[in-house]
């Protein structure tokens, strides 16, 4: 244990190195003076700036449309995949299929948005679709991404299940659909939500993919905020950075505060 001390000093250092900078944005948050470095007192005079953008608030709600509808799309999609590669065992095309859907993740985003607006284009003189740039093509662009993520994430959960109790409901009767829905659908309940978070945080959070498939009347909150932070950074991005975190400090702590419960909970189920 002599080099403990080096560890607990590396640790001290690494955990400063990450949070000062987030301390000093919150706290400049509050700043009075339009200079971001320069302190002139106490105010929460740019959250009401905030409050008041128009153009913010409409960036940001629809970026939170695309991403609950983005993620509640992928994870349907994702889940049918997971049970797909997970229960049916091989099939014809099974390691294409598998290798097509775990694509996005290993892609650059240049390459995805770039691919998906090569893609729009395409459809659009063949069919007419999309007629513009906007809310459907970012949709069907984020939940081609995120479909990745989810299937993986389930996938994973499925692989730990105990078939048995699977196939002791289908030797008394239950349908496929009936076993899939009353018993593997709860016991993923985790996963899934899970999945959809992590769906819901890398949808909101896009900047790349959006940039090619969005049009001028679709302005996500990142693609805001890009355009903002481009000619320096301003109070009022600091106000909004610090609204985001709270926002994540929040559901974290509910979780640490509800997670124990939970498992404390499905311990009991499965012991009775």
């Amino acid at each position: 244990m002599k080099n403990s001390w080096w560890l607990r000093t590396a640790l001290i250092l690494g955990l400063l190195f990450f949070y000062i900078p987030i301390i000093l944005l919150i706290a400049y948050s509050f700043n009075a003076s339009q200079l971001v470095n320069l302190w002139g007192g106490f105010s929460f005079q740019w959250y009401h700036v905030l409050a008041q953008d128009d153009d913010l608030l409409s960036a940001a709600l629809l970026s939170i449309e695309i991403a609950v509808s983005a993620s509640t799309l992928a994870l349907i999609l994702g889940t049918a995949a997971a049970v797909a590669l997970k229960r049916y065992g091989y099939f014809f095309g099974r390691y294409f299929f598998y290798g097509m859907t775990i694509t996005p993740i290993v892609l650059p985003d240049v390459v995805m948005g770039l691919s998906l607006l090569l893609m729009f284009m395409g459809l659009n003189s063949v069919t007419g679709f999309p007629g513009s740039y906007g809310f459907t093509t970012i949709l069907i662009a984020h939940t081609t991404f995120c479909m990745a993520y989810a299937t993986i994430i389930i996938q994973a959960r499925l692989g730990t299940l105990d078939r048995s109790i699977e196939e002791a409901a289908m030797d008394l009767g239950a349908k496929p659909m009936k076993t899939f829905f009353a018993i593997t659908l709860p016991q993923i309940s985790s996963s899934l939500l899970a999945a959809w978070l992590l769906c819901f945080t890398l949808s909101i959070d896009n900047l790349v993919v959006t940039s090619f498939v969005s049009g001028p009347d679709s302005t996500t909150l990142p693609m805001f905020i890009y355009s903002m932070i481009r000619n320096g950074v301003t109070p009022e991005m600091n106000a909004l950075a610090t609204i985001m975190m709270g926002v994540v400090m929040v559901t974290l702590i509910s979780a640490t505060l509800l997670l124990p419960k939970y498992v404390k909970r499905n311990v009991k189920y499965k012991k009775a």
